[in-house]
């Protein structure tokens, strides 16, 4: 026989006998007669009942007993053993109190158990579910100083709808909810369930507030249970107005007036500047078409707030426009706080006026960051910036950003002047809030759709290899068709790369690399660009989503008028510049998954082509596909991987540094988890490669192909997120797992690792120190 011992039972052993440990340790803090409790069970005994009913309600119940045991991870109580380990400290301070108070957590014993409660509970939670009649009891078990409590519930037949009906009068109101009627969510043969009747309300709350009912109120709905009239387990509903509705619940409210107080202050308020409401008279001088904008000091247009209101005078109220008009006045950005009243005007003809209280945000605002960061690429370095933003340019709510800026990263571990780079440039934009064209653009969405303007400048320096000047410039608009869904169009979008300065080593390495000596070529871009974005992960649900699309159109117009074909010599230019031509898309789509409130999965594909046509015979430099870094894949270092299988070690050291492509896949996974409030962790696996469309005989191996999947990289790791709500610091340690390079059949590295060897350490961990999540 075999002295071994497998290694998964010694695992087992020691799992268990930890699990012991922790749970007799934790019980031996017990005082006498004290018990600690485990947790609670609910068994439903039914044969009237599915098991598929009897698993949900079962669910569901335990969900709402209290209080909650301990937590456990592995079958063992660490909190609750922190909490009796640590001393009572003297001071809300301090390392006991931070082990016992924020590490540990307070037992929760069978005397904290509320057992007639629960069973309430219970009760009256089947009865809401429609099992009429139910009854439960409870049973107390314990053993070694644990107790748990386990309940039986005994429902019955759960009761159907059989008969719904909306109770008729001759009032306006019950002609609206008569309108609405067919649309109930009480459908005859669906189970009895109070919840389903609160959401009935609510609906019928809904409409009528579209309808002018402003004052109305979903308590004023009673709906009427009668389970008299059928033997079989069968329930009529009656649904109508209960007989003590408030008479102002019952009537339907128009808008009087429309008064705007841009610059509301309520300290002004108390001091008797100005008062809300206000009378007509004193209102005219301040008039705009239909609506009145209080604003002795002219800070604002008022053709601003004609756009963003959506109630004029003599309409029926709704509570869409409603929400719809503060969320716009929010939306301008201008206003700090947004506030809505509405007051009475003419009781008779049941009118009331619209006052908007207006809270401005500081119109002018100077700020300096100063940045720190490093790169997967061996650069360090840091960037000023000096930002100025003004929020009121021209009394229209726009927006005007105007920075400078200069940064400086050099290469740690090598000589200082070799490969540093220094950039510095400065940028405006101005920010209109509406559509600026030849033609009229409606809006209905809750945000107000924006005209763009950007402007930017950025001198470059790469020691010892050249100096660019970059101008760029764009025209477009921003709108959004609902929080979900969000369209940018760039009219013309323009760039301009100028070489001031090439060195005669630069010059020298890339006398045979054509690209290399593209990134030092004049270059003339322009054309339309649009992107559309959308995403529901501000919602609180379990899977969520996030997709953008990208579309970049180079010189398309220019180049089939003029008929530019630079295969066949006839390169055309603009001001004795070539211009570029190409067609650019992007694709990059996330998803979520929340396993648990502290644990969860996120993914990412990317997947994006470039192809120069006419007057191109390659994609520019700065519009190509890079991979590797800290947003990437992340075992590989930034701008290092690809394309291709092709080798970056067979490369003379000086002729290149940064590798692109004309098209890129790449899919990420990361599981997420919290270890400890703004401590998270998190292990991933990155894949994925660039490609050129076209042979390089200087990168063998890059051009893309059918056996692409065969050069997909793939790099793995954990990483470690310090969020500290105003930003997230993020450690990401990886190691490449295949590496594409190699030679076939060969590629995988798990043979290659070695932990031990400092050389291979050195060679294949890559450490990356980034702001925000990767994706």
């Amino acid at each position: 026989m075999s002295n071994t011992f497998p290694t998964y039972c010694k695992y087992l052993l020691i799992s268990g006998l930890a699990s012991a440990v922790v749970s007799c340790s934790n019980t031996r803090f017990l005082k006498e007669n004290q018990m600690l409790y485990t947790g609670a069970e609910v068994k439903i005994e039914s044969d009237t009942i599915s098991k598929k009913e009897k698993k949900d309600l079962q669910a569901a119940l335990e969900t709402n007993l209290t209080p909650k045991p301990n937590s456990t991870f592995l079958g063992m109580r660490p909190k609750l053993y922190f909490y009796n380990i640590a001393k009572e400290p003297k001071k809300d301070k301090g390392f006991n109190y931070w082990l016992k108070y924020k590490m540990g957590e307070k037992p929760v014993l069978l005397g904290d158990v509320d057992r007639e409660f629960n069973k309430d509970i219970i009760e009256n939670y089947s009865e809401n579910k429609g099992y009429f009649n139910a009854r439960a009891t409870y049973d107390t078990v314990s053993k070694n100083k644990k107790a748990k409590v386990i309940y039986t519930l005994r429902p019955g037949a759960r009761y159907l709808i059989d008969g719904v009906k909306f109770q008729k009068d001759s009032t306006l109101i019950n002609q609206e909810i008569q309108n609405i009627a067919g649309k109930t969510l009480l459908k005859n043969g669906r189970p009895f369930d109070l919840d389903v009747i609160k959401a009935e309300r609510e609906r019928i709350d809904n409409n009528l507030k579209e309808r002018g009912f402003y004052y109305f109120h979903p308590d004023n709905i009673i709906v009427q249970a009668d389970s008299t009239v059928n033997k079989n387990h069968k329930v009529e509903l009656n649904v109508k107005l209960k007989d003590n509705t408030p008479p102002l619940a019952t009537q339907q409210f128009s808008i009087d007036k429309v008064v705007v107080f841009p610059n509301y202050n309520i300290q002004d308020v108390k001091e008797g500047k100005y008062s809300v409401p206000m009378d007509r008279d004193s209102l005219s001088k301040y008039a705009f078409d239909d609506i009145y904008v209080i604003d002795p000091q002219h800070k604002f247009k008022p053709k601003i707030f004609d756009r963003a209101l959506y109630f004029k005078k003599g309409d029926l109220y709704n509570r869409s426009n409603h929400n719809l008009t503060l969320n716009r006045l929010i939306s301008l950005g201008v206003f700090k706080f947004v506030k809505n009243e509405f007051v009475t005007s003419d009781s008779l003809n049941h009118k009331f006026d619209a006052y908007y209280l207006l809270t401005p945000r500081q119109i002018q605002s100077l700020r300096l960051e100063a940045l720190g960061r490093t790169n997967s690429a061996s650069y360090a370095g840091s960037e000023l910036n000096l930002n100025w933003t003004h929020r009121n340019f021209f009394r229209g709510a726009e927006q005007f950003k105007a920075s400078i800026y200069g940064a400086f990263d050099f290469q740690m571990g090598g000589a200082q002047d070799a490969n540093n780079i220094f950039r510095a440039g400065a940028n405006v934009q101005l920010s209109i809030p509406r559509i600026v064209a030849p033609f009229r653009f409606h809006s209905s969405s809750e945000f107000v759709p924006r005209t763009n303007i950007t402007l930017g400048y950025e001198f470059q320096n790469r020691t010892k290899y050249y100096t660019l000047n970059n101008f760029t410039a764009s025209f477009g608009y921003l709108w959004k068709e609902n929080a979900r869904k969000e369209h940018e169009l760039k009219v013309i979008d323009i760039t301009l790369v100028s070489p001031e300065k090439v060195t005669a080593e630069y010059e020298a390495n890339s006398a045979n690399n054509p690209a290399m000596r593209r990134i030092v070529q004049k270059q003339l871009i322009f054309g339309p660009t649009y992107s559309y974005t959308y995403t529901n992960t501000m919602l609180p649900k379990k899977n969520t989503f996030y997709y953008k699309g990208t579309l970049d159109l180079a010189g398309n117009i220019s180049g089939l008028v003029s008929g530019a074909n630079v295969k066949e010599g006839k390169e055309k230019k603009i001001f004795g510049i070539p211009f570029s031509q190409y067609a650019k898309i992007e694709n990059d789509f996330r998803f979520y998954h929340k396993f648990t409130e502290k644990s969860s999965l996120a993914t990412r594909l990317i997947a994006g082509v470039a192809y120069p046509y006419g007057n191109s015979e390659f994609v520019p430099f700065s519009k190509q596909f890079f991979s590797g870094g800290s947003n990437s894949i992340r075992a590989f270092r930034a701008r290092t991987l690809g394309p291709g299988s092709f080798d970056p070690r067979t490369m003379k050291a000086g002729t290149y540094f940064d590798q692109s492509g004309d098209i890129k896949l790449e899919l990420n996974a990361e599981y997420r988890a919290n270890l400890y409030k703004f401590i998270n962790a998190a292990v991933f696996v990155d894949a994925g490669n660039i490609w050129l469309l076209n042979a390089d005989k200087d990168r063998p191996g890059a051009k893309f192909s059918k056996d692409f999947l065969d050069e997909v990289a793939v790099g793995a790791g954990v990483g470690l997120r310090l969020d500290f709500s105003i930003l997230v610091l993020r450690l990401d340690l990886a190691m490449p797992l295949r590496v594409p390079y190699y030679e076939k059949g060969n590629r995988w590295a798990f043979d290659k690792i070695n932990f031990g060897d400092p050389s291979w350490r050195k060679d294949n961990l890559v450490l990356n120190i980034a702001i925000g999540y990767p994706f």
